[in-house]
């Protein structure tokens, strides 16, 4: 009895809480062209497999009782478990963010691959944090206590970013709702963003303005993705007051100059603001307000040509330093200035992460290859790039210059990136295809199997990219035939064959754009991309002596242990490369020899990516 009577409680308190403000529905903007839900595709067995089998066993070797302790301790209730050290150490501004990664990561792979085990353990921690919550009665729910709210709103400051920790707490629930149908964490959501929006509605105009301002360097008042996350609660939810409390979170100053398409960037912490930039995509999604797509797109356009290094990553020294952080990291400089950035602590892997996720929304908005190309770009060189091969450990910071090293961050950090490149390598299976009613989109060639239940298709994918330089696609299953399939000719791809059932095709794309094969395609039907390699420079946009070196789609590093300078004229240092056998060449410079490698092979050695001609 007292169990059916607990139910009903529940029930009627969903019903509530469902209803709290105004339901509504807003047209969402079309998009052209959609990802596939995670559980149609699938990674085969593949260097990048490894890399998500890495990231999945340190996500299951992670102590839920650790990740609740802080949660509990919070909010009064027991708890025996060892705290955990890091950024997730008791005491620390940031106590409970990596839990909210967990969250999302975990249920991506509850949802991906059907993962039992991951269920349990998104039920338990739900059904914790909800005691959590429930302990204090208001909607709250943190690893740290509501004071640092009061301190933010009262000085503009003075703790370490309540509402950014607040942003992944809130996602990873919605995450598990959105993913695998736990409705009590959905209800756990809708009651934070209760809880925001009443702290909101007692604030003035002004000082929203005051707490909410983030142009100063490593803003103590960093918020998050808090637009984002609401913004994407209200597409499940309807619910008008969602759609308010993320408008309150744009942030004009920033969101306007960009529409304008003006370059504001030098001087901003650059993970602080990225995610904002996805908020403002988000909305665009759902109202078609084109004053958020023009910001979106402009502030894509401005980071990857001005601000991002050759391989998509950008962030590092402040042009006016005023915190020991801003000496070397985390920030945007003046635009088309990069050569003098070369610190140990550029390209923040959070920023990197985020700005893909930017990358793969403009894809879905109009199809062009330019997002594509650059989508894959980071994702060998930079997301593949961050992570030990060997143990799955990530990078903070991905350096450039030369001589550097990577510096693993230990699995018991739990800083941001810890965060972040466990939902990044949990997500790897995504944006290699995309469709539409009548078209495939190939993104990425990665081996794996896509299975579009809407058409009765199933192919699959196989080969050794970007090692060899070829990729097979094989109709399993056809039964609505006709179909026009997109496969990418990337920019860096001058010469390429294509093969249908071993048939080589007469067949013309540029690069930089799409090869469109369209016909009534059968089962066993087999297409095969071949790819020619190149090696070619990308020089800094502000010195053509400092490039990188790059093979096909792949940035290489060199080893060496000392600056890697060179002499001679460019275009005879590519002359004088030579295969070393594996992925590894070797450059011949005058009495030097180096040994370069694709970065993301690269985990102890020390080495260098851009190098400097000196002729004197």
């Amino acid at each position: 009895m007292k169990t059916k009577l607990s139910l009903i409680f529940f029930i009627l308190c969903s019903i509530g809480r469902l209803a709290y403000g105004q339901s509504d529905t807003y047209p969402l903007a079309s998009t052209k062209i959609s990802p596939f839900p995670d559980e149609a595709v699938v990674l085969k067995p593949s260097r990048v497999k490894q890399r998500e089998a890495l990231n999945t066993a340190y996500l299951l070797s992670l102590d839920p009782d650790r990740l609740l302790h802080n949660f509990r301790v919070n909010a009064g209730l027991p708890s025996t478990a060892k705290p955990l050290s890091g950024w997730e150490a008791p005491g620390v501004g940031l106590r409970g963010h990596f839990t909210g990664h967990y969250l999302s990561a975990v249920a991506m792979l509850a949802e991906r691959d059907k993962d039992t085990a991951a269920m349990r353990r998104l039920s338990y921690m739900v059904n914790e944090l909800y005691k959590c919550q429930q302990a204090f009665g208001n909607g709250y729910l943190s690893a740290f206590p509501e004071k640092d709210f009061d301190t933010l709103e009262q000085k503009y400051g003075g703790v370490w970013a309540p509402y950014y920790t607040l942003h992944k707490i809130m996602q990873g629930l919605l995450d598990v709702y959105v993913r695998t149908g736990n409705r009590k964490a959905y209800m756990m959501v809708n009651d934070m963003a209760a809880y925001v929006d009443r702290r909101m509605s007692k604030l003035s105009p002004e000082a929203i303005d005051k707490m909410l301002y983030t142009p100063e360097a490593n803003p103590s008042n960093e918020a998050g993705g808090m637009n984002d996350v609401l913004y994407k609660l209200y597409e499940v939810s309807h619910n008008s007051r969602h759609l308010a409390l993320a408008r309150v979170f744009d942030r004009d100053w920033f969101l306007k100059p960009l529409a304008n398409n003006q370059d504001i960037l030098s001087g901003l912490h650059a993970n602080t603001h990225i995610v904002l930039v996805n908020g403002f995509a988000q909305r665009y999604i759902i109202t078609g307000d084109t004053l958020y797509q023009h910001a979106a797109q402009n502030f894509w356009d401005l980071l990857t040509a001005h601000h991002a290094y050759a391989n998509g990553s950008s962030s590092g020294p402040r042009p006016n330093v005023v915190t020991p952080t801003s000496l070397t990291s985390e920030h945007w400089g003046v635009p088309d200035h990069l050569s003098n950035t070369m610190t140990k602590e550029i390209a923040e892997s959070c920023v990197s992460h985020n700005t893909q996720k930017l990358t793969a929304m403009l894809f879905s908005w109009s199809g062009d290859a330019k997002y594509a190309d650059a989508y894959m770009n980071t994702f060998y060189n930079s997301t593949m790039a961050i992570q030990n091969a060997q143990n799955g450990t990530v990078v903070y910071h991905l350096p450039l210059g030369s001589p550097q090293t990577k510096k693993f961050l230990q699995n018991d950090d739990f800083r941001c990136c810890n965060g972040s490149s466990v939902e990044a390598f949990a997500a790897l299976n995504s944006g290699i295809y995309y469709h539409n009613d009548s078209t495939l989109w190939v993104n990425l060639y990665i081996p794996s199997r896509l299975n579009w239940k809407a058409r009765s298709l199933v192919l699959e994918q196989s080969g050794n990219f970007p090692a060899d330089p070829a990729a097979e696609f094989t109709f399993k299953e056809v039964k609505k035939a006709r179909l026009t399939v997109k496969l990418l000719i990337p920019d860096w791809s001058k010469k390429f064959e294509v093969y249908i059932n071993d048939q080589k095709q007469t067949v013309n794309a540029a690069p930089g754009s799409y090869l469109s094969l369209q016909r009534e395609w059968k089962t066993n039907d087999k297409i095969r991309l071949v790819f020619h390699y190149d090696f070619y420079l990308k020089p800094m946009p502000d010195d053509e002596n400092v490039f990188a070196i790059f093979y096909g789609p792949l940035m290489l590093a060199a080893e060496t242990d000392s600056e890697f300078i060179l002499k001679g004229h460019r275009d005879d240092i590519l002359k004088n490369i030579t295969a070393a056998g594996g992925n590894a060449f070797r450059l011949r410079n005058e009495e030097k020899t180096f040994v370069l490698r694709p970065l993301s092979d690269i985990s102890q050695q020390s080495y260098g990516v851009y190098a400097t001609i000196r002729n004197y």
